[in-house]
């Protein structure tokens, strides 16, 4: 049993030799949940290394459980009014400034402010990653609109033109 426990400690260990943004051709995945007012749903997102700090990459999120809507908005009243799938889903191309190795404080970490541009808005994030093996590690990201497109005067605009927050597993490529 102890030779059992010890090559275990062992091999973890060395899984445990990960690096979490590693510059130009490094390719990382994220799914996760998308939390927000009015509505909670999923988000993946991909970023492609282009150089030691940069990367570029696609976000997509979906909206599962949005709040009915009833009463009146504008001079229209709604009684328990469901957004349609336009509504709900959003999708980002992105980049991003991979702060790990400038921040330099644990290699298995990345800290990556970013701009994107959707079909909703304009925004930022804010995010950060921690890999525990060279494969597998967590995100969290907070995403704002910095200039929204569209009408405001739809029941349904502010759905994905608001503060997110967003948590995962990130994926090493």
């Amino acid at each position: 049993m102890k030779k059992i426990t010890t090559l275990v400690l062992l091999l973890t260990v060395g899984l445990i030799n990960a690096q979490a943004f590693k510059g130009k051709g490094d390719t990382k995945i994220n799914i996760g949940a998308n939390i927000q007012e009015g509505g909670s749903g999923i988000q993946g997102s991909a970023d492609f290394g282009l150089g030691e700090n940069f990367s570029f990459g696609f976000v997509t999120s979906y909206l599962l459980g949005v709040n009915e809507y009833s009463g009146f908005y504008g001079s229209t009243q709604y009684y328990g009014e469901k957004p349609d799938f336009k509504d709900r889903f959003d999708a980002k191309f992105r980049i991003n400034a991979n702060l790990g190795s400038v921040i330099n404080v644990d290699e298995k970490l990345d800290v990556y402010p970013g701009l994107s541009l959707g079909l909703k808005n304009f925004g930022g994030h804010l995010g950060g990653r921690y890999f525990f093996t060279e494969g597998f590690g967590v995100f969290t990201e907070l995403g704002f609109p910095i200039a929204k497109y569209g009408n405001d005067d739809k029941l349904f605009y502010n759905l994905n033109n608001q503060f997110t927050f967003s948590l995962g597993a990130s994926f090493n490529l």
